[in-house]
Order: C-alpha cells, then structure tokens, then sequence
C-alpha cells in the first residue's frame, strides 16, 4: 500500500535509518449497547428541504458504527449513511428507529 500522504510534510532525508513518524489515530473503543448514550432527531437543516432522521451520540469504532448504520438502513428499507460520529437515515423514522434500537439493546436511547 502506498502511504505516501503520510510523509507530505518530509521533504527528504540521507539518514538511511529514518523512520517517517505517523500519526495514529486511536479510535475509542466501542461501549456496550446498554452504554451507549443514542439520540434521535428529526434533521432538515440543510437537505434541502427533505427530512432524515439523525442518530448521535453513539462513542466507538468507525467499523461498529457503519454496522449499525447498515442494519438501520435495512430495517427501514431506505438510504442513508454513517460518518462523523452519526447516522444519517432518510425520511422520519424516529419511532421505528426508537424501537428497533430498545429491541438490539441499546436501552438508553431516546428521541429528541
């Protein structure tokens, strides 16, 4: 794998053993499902016009969030996406979403 935008800032170096610093990111580990601190609104803040609904506050990996965007979408049988920390599903699902979250466990989720 070429990670070359990992030594954009190193011009060049003539010390044959240097060894290019990384930033590693350390993703929070992924709290359990009776942990998790979800809330779900209805957004329409520039989407023009269409209404999704937003599920924040959900503190773990990217991976178990994209898993949880993907089984939401699913359910509801509509598009969507996972990123930044929320979950984007199109249209007003809210009570649905309420439900099949309080059905997987995650107890403390509630709509805002």
């Amino acid at each position: 794998m070429n990670d070359w935008k990992d030594r954009l800032n190193v011009v060049y170096s003539t010390n044959p053993d240097y060894k290019y610093e990384k930033e590693d990111e350390q993703e929070e580990e992924t709290l359990p499902k009776d942990k998790q601190q979800l809330r779900i609104s209805l957004d329409k803040r520039n989407r023009k016009g269409k209404s999704v609904t937003l599920i924040t506050g959900f503190t773990g990996t990217t991976e178990d969030l994209e898993a949880l965007g993907k089984f939401l979408k699913v359910k509801c049988g509509v598009g969507g996406s996972a990123k930044d920390g929320e979950i984007i599903v199109q249209g007003d699902f809210r009570a649905k979403i309420l439900e099949l979250l309080h059905k997987e466990g995650y107890a403390k989720a509630r709509t805002i």
